[in-house]
């Protein structure tokens, strides 16, 4: 099973921050919002000029957070499998299942038969270019095993297991794809999970949770650019670099330099 290729990121906010989000994320992006979704109207699209969106704001009413959504063909057979893998489900809609991972992190399946178009890296005034490549998912130490072994059964994504302590492994999409997906162990006594990882420590009762990777060519101009529009400095990582965007969102800055051609 090949999986599912498409992959967007919401970040969910509540209406008092969506303001604060939509500007910052749209900046970050380079990518336009459009207007609020005309039956949904709690969402709003970034808008690539050369691509599909795959990057989202949501109102919500709780604390702000990020969730992924995973494109099918077939909503209730989907349900179903990813259900028998140990998912929970919730709110289902014509157009979308609510489920939640075994670890308690949130998707969604949403059901969009057309193809679409990956677009491509962002070049910025500086020269150099970035794009929104990866969501890291944070899992408490006692849940990454299982949480890892979920996303690998639920994708069927190509899976490169990691050599370090921190993280268990990446999975990356087949050709077209909009994000690979990398798997961290929280509290893995090397300094994960005190937010020095783009994490928060793996908060929200100790469940699972996600945040945003922008991959960049330049990454000291990157975050110069970032913390310009309003991003704090949290500090660097092994190979990254950590900030919060103006809603208090963790996000790290990443040299992969992935499909960034």
């Amino acid at each position: 099973m090949s999986g599912p290729t498409w992959m967007h990121v919401f970040v969910d906010v509540p209406a008092e921050s969506a303001e604060a989000a939509l500007r910052f994320w749209s900046a970050a992006t380079g990518w336009p919002a459009g207007r609020p979704w005309p039956e949904h109207p709690e969402f709003t699209s970034l808008e690539p000029l050369d691509g599909a969106p795959y990057a989202h704001v949501q109102v919500i009413s709780g604390p702000a957070r990020v969730h992924l959504d995973l494109v099918t063909g077939d909503l209730d057979a989907e349900r179903e499998r990813l259900a028998d893998l140990g998912a929970g489900t919730g709110l289902r809609t014509e157009a979308w299942q609510a489920m939640t991972s075994p670890g308690g992190l949130p998707f969604c399946l949403c059901h969009e038969p057309w193809a679409k178009r990956r677009p491509g890296p962002t070049r910025w005034p500086a020269g150099h270019r970035s794009r929104l490549t990866q969501l890291c998912i944070d899992a408490p130490a006692e849940q990454a095993e299982l949480e890892c072994e979920f996303w690998q059964r639920a994708t069927g994504w190509r899976y490169a297991p990691s050599r370090s302590a921190e993280f268990l492994g990446k999975l990356f999409p087949p050709e077209g794809g909009t994000m690979q997906l990398l798997l961290q162990r929280l509290g893995s006594g090397d300094g994960s999970g005190d937010g020095s990882d783009g994490s928060d420590g793996g908060g929200d009762g100790g469940r699972t949770r996600a945040h945003i990777d922008l991959d960049t060519d330049d990454r000291e101009a990157e975050v110069e650019r970032l913390v310009g529009l309003g991003a704090r400095l949290v500090g660097p990582g092994r190979g990254w670099v950590v900030l919060e965007d103006p809603v208090g969102l963790p996000f790290c800055v990443t040299e992969q330099n992935r499909e960034l051609s």
